[in-house]
């Protein structure tokens, strides 16, 4: 097991995994630069991709009819690859972007002191040139796409900017992550389409509401070293009535997703999707304890098995919609 990594010893930081790939298979001269991409943390690029691929799926299967090629009914293949590797570049850039802004009161909190920049196992300077890096990734799978999907990519970079700084500024810091976290919803339809409609607006303002519930959730393991120093959050603003907000946030953005598929005419399966992923939701809800950090993070990450629930839907309408006229 590796210790906890401090200024006097290189390790893993305090809330990943013991024994991940990372520290088996890199050499300890790359564990900073895995960490500050949160490669020993898989759940945020999960989290970040799920809106991209279901605005793929989402896109593939609208306005279908029975009788369509099945290839034309499921998601772009090539597209699903970009979104997972531009998911992956992004969301390392974007912490690593955050760990530099955040450095100061990472120092401070027992959870985040032990990253790589406050724990100064790697300097601002190589931490500035591994997110440049990252972000030329990024740069590259986003070329690969139309034009307006392009554009469209670049605009997200605005809301990727200004995040960090919101903590320090609004309760609602969350609203800013989902605001940035669900942008694939739109980059999914715009790479099929080039250009936005109803359903995918529907089914980003909805990703939104489930990004703020979700991090929420995340948010309560840090909720007494935040009021120490002075970071805002909605779990602090929501505190005792954090259940009661998640039902108004995930039942809203389940009828925001309903409305989207129902607009974009998915076929029937995609609700039985959306069923599921509602049922995994109102569990969280149910069995959920503010005062228990590790439950926290755990149902936090439980969350990619709605993004699975709901894919899994687009999908098997997509399927349904093949085979059918063959039953």
């Amino acid at each position: 097991m590796e210790p906890i990594q401090s200024a006097a010893a290189q390790g893993r930081v305090a809330d990943a995994p013991s024994g991940h790939w990372v520290y088996r298979a890199l050499p300890r001269g790359l564990w900073p630069y895995a960490q500050l991409a949160r490669w020993d943390r898989p759940i945020g690029w999960w989290l970040l991709l799920w809106p991209c691929w279901w605005s793929a799926a989402l896109a593939a299967i609208a306005y279908a009819r029975p009788g369509d090629a099945l290839a034309t009914l499921l998601p772009s293949p090539w597209h699903l690859f970009l979104f997972l590797a531009g998911a992956i570049a992004m969301r390392g850039a974007g912490c690593t972007y955050n760990d530099l802004v955040d450095e100061d009161i990472d120092a401070k909190v027992d959870r985040t002191r032990s990253r790589p920049l406050p724990s100064r196992q790697v300097t601002r300077k190589q931490a500035w040139a591994f997110l440049l890096l990252q972000a030329l990734v990024g740069l590259v799978v986003l070329l690969q796409f139309n034009s307006f999907a392009i554009l469209l990519g670049l605009v997200s970079l605005l809301v990727v900017a200004i995040y960090p700084f919101m903590k320090r500024i609004t309760n609602w810091p969350q609203l800013v992550l989902g605001l940035a976290f669900s942008w694939g919803a739109l980059m999914g339809w715009a790479a099929m389409f080039e250009d936005l409609d109803a359903p995918a607006i529907l089914l980003y303002l909805g990703s939104i509401l489930w990004v703020i519930g979700y991090d929420t959730i995340y948010a309560h393991q840090d909720k007494e070293d935040d009021a120490l120093v002075g970071v805002r959050s909605t779990a602090r603003l929501f505190g005792d009535e954090t259940r009661s907000w998640l039902v108004w946030l995930y039942g809203g953005a389940l009828v925001l997703f309903a409305m989207a598929f129902a607009l974009a005419e998915a076929p029937l399966p995609a609700m039985a999707g959306l069923l599921a992923a509602g049922t995994h939701m109102a569990r969280q809800i149910a069995t959920l304890d503010i005062d228990d950090p590790a439950q926290c993070l755990r149902l936090f990450k439980s969350n990619s098995v709605v993004g699975w629930l709901i894919f899994a839907g687009l999908v098997a309408a997509g399927i349904w919609t093949a085979v059918k006229p063959l039953i």
